[in-house]
């Protein structure tokens, strides 16, 4: 069983991320995996008056953090960036998340899964070509 540490939000919750961990190893967790908040689209508009309506004096902190580590912007949905953003506060958190886990005994990498043992309902078994 695993964790899911998301959406990690910059400036606003992921000083939680270590009490998070903690608690999910407690709960049985043996991996966890992370998420930094990104905001495609018109989730943008909805969480920065979320934002505004919640936590008025942080607003311009997180939506700058966001920023950080998004390259600019509130949204990169490039593969490899899209999860855990880039530059120096997204290092940030890898490094607050990294150990984390190591202090909770979590891995960092779930289970390898394999599609070896599954079969298309109604297709024969076809052999091998070379033997």
């Amino acid at each position: 069983m695993g964790v899911l540490t998301g959406p990690i939000v910059p400036g606003l919750n992921d000083h939680e991320i270590p009490a998070i961990l903690t608690a999910a190893a407690g709960a049985g967790a043996a991996f966890a995996g992370r998420t930094v908040l990104r905001l495609p689209h018109g989730v943008k508009e909805l969480f920065d008056e979320w934002l505004q309506q919640h936590y008025p004096e942080r607003r311009r902190k997180v939506m700058n953090r966001i920023r950080d580590v998004r390259g600019g912007r509130l949204d990169d949905s490039r593969f490899g960036s899209r999860q855990v953003g880039e530059g120096r506060y997204a290092e940030h958190i890898g490094r607050l998340f990294e150990l984390g886990c190591r202090r909770a005994g979590l891995a960092i990498a779930g289970p390898v899964l394999s599609t070896d043992h599954f079969r298309r309902p109604g297709v024969a078994h076809q052999g091998s070509l070379f033997g």
